[in-house]
């Protein structure tokens, strides 16, 4: 690197360092270790809080676009000085430890601003360990300062990779047309999270659960106008057909197991028995689940409306929330502590605060209730970003998602850019 840009990208880092080292330490459970998210042993509010505290930038907000064309020009800077290094992955690390292997893992950091030393030796000491930790919470790993397998995969994603994230991150920005409010919700599918974002900071942030890879969540604007409390959930057709009939074959007991009615078309029961649940078979006919603790979506349902017909909801496997994996739904968004995200939602209408909404739920009735003012909600997939505290964060691309939209553009840009060369086969 040119002194200058060394500077520069030290300069950048040190900030991050000062945002995570400000930031509140998060809501542990006893005997969780320091600074990592036990979230198994977590409540849903404890694991909210300790997102928080990461950091309270929020992943897309009305500058994002022209900070990540910054971040851009920043890793090619990176790349047009050579990259940075692979570690080998029967490096092994540990505090204390020295040599080779901790010499290029020190100058590995420095490269993305993750560590600000100039020593090219010395051991796995406290000073390595945070450095590491800096570059796992930007990855959305757990902050262990350990160099598992998943830390190293990220580290050796290579610099010409990490710049197609940030372009095709950049080109999604760009196109999506979101009307920002003073208070908006933001989805980022990639990193598994929903964030609350008022007066330019984030208030909240969620753990969601997203679409599975063969049933991706889409990229979606809306405004969330209705809180649902105690929703009955129409089982979508798909899964009639293909999960709901398969049950039936199987346990002719199961709809009534799992509270469910089947419904003709005028919306009058049907014994289930009277239909042809035969595979192959598209049966006529809705499914819904009745409210209750057994219903798919909980006790709270988000809605915005959409051409894809998705939303935001609760879920009876709140379990699942613990997983750091976190791409298990059929499109829909499910989310942890969900009634703190419907009560921030609901401020601004009368008589809805949390208590009113536990005991709405405790009803066990259902209760739609409209907002007074709607919130604007984008779900986006952004696999790189950078936030206002300069820190530059990756995801994986679960869906594939960044590859085909730089190939996409790439056939573009040689449609509307000949070669003079013809092309010969």
């Amino acid at each position: 690197m040119t002194l200058r840009f060394t500077t520069m990208f030290l300069a950048v880092a040190a900030s991050a360092s000062t945002a995570f080292a400000q930031a509140p330490a998060p809501a542990k459970a006893p005997g969780a270790q320091a600074g990592i998210i036990d979230a198994k042993t977590m409540t849903p509010e404890q694991r909210s809080a300790a997102i928080l505290a990461q950091y309270s930038e929020p992943a897309f907000d009305p500058q994002s676009a022209q900070r990540t064309e910054e971040a851009i020009k920043r890793y090619k800077a990176i790349a047009a000085k050579g990259g940075w290094p692979m570690i080998p992955a029967e490096a092994k690390y540990a505090a204390g430890a020295e040599g080779p292997d901790v010499e290029l893992l020190r100058r590995r950091l420095v490269i993305t601003g993750d560590l600000f030393t100039v020593e090219s030796s010395g051991p796995y000491n406290d000073e390595l360990i945070a450095g590491v930790k800096r570059y796992q919470l930007r990855n959305g790993l757990l902050a262990t300062g350990l160099v598992g397998p998943r830390t190293l995969a990220a580290l050796n994603v290579p610099v010409e990779k990490r710049v197609q994230q940030l372009e095709a991150s950049l080109q999604r920005m760009q196109a999506i047309g979101f009307k920002f409010g003073e208070r908006y919700v933001v989805v980022n599918i990639p990193a598994a999270f929903a964030e609350a974002v008022e007066g330019d900071k984030v208030v909240r942030r969620y753990r969601v659960i997203v679409g599975k890879s063969e049933k991706p969540s889409p990229t979606v604007t809306s405004q969330i106008n209705n809180v649902n409390l105690n929703p009955t959930w129409t089982v979508p057709s798909s899964i009639t057909k293909h999960e709901i009939a398969a049950r039936m074959r199987k346990d002719p007991g199961y709809l009534a197991r799992m509270h469910m009615q089947v419904l003709d078309g005028r919306g009058n029961a049907l014994d289930p028995a009277s239909v042809d649940w035969s595979e192959g078979k598209t049966p006529d006919v809705t499914v819904r689940q009745d409210p209750g603790e057994w219903n798919a979506l909980g006790r709270v349902r988000i809605d915005m409306p959409n051409s894809y017909a998705v939303y935001m909801h609760d879920t009876n496997q709140r379990n699942l929330f613990a997983n750091d994996y976190r791409f298990d739904s059929h499109g829909c968004a499910r989310v942890d502590n969900v009634r703190d995200l419907a009560a921030w939602l609901l401020k601004d209408t009368a008589n809805w605060d949390r208590i009113q909404i536990d005991l709405g739920i405790a009803t066990g009735q259902r209760q739609d209730i409209k907002l007074t003012k709607p919130v604007p909600v984008a779900w986006v997939y952004l696999t790189a970003w950078m936030a206002r505290d300069g820190i530059v964060q990756f995801r994986n691309d679960i869906y594939d998602q960044d590859a085909q939209l730089n190939e996409a553009s790439a056939d573009i840009k040689a449609f509307l850019n000949p070669t003079s060369e013809p092309v010969t086969r």
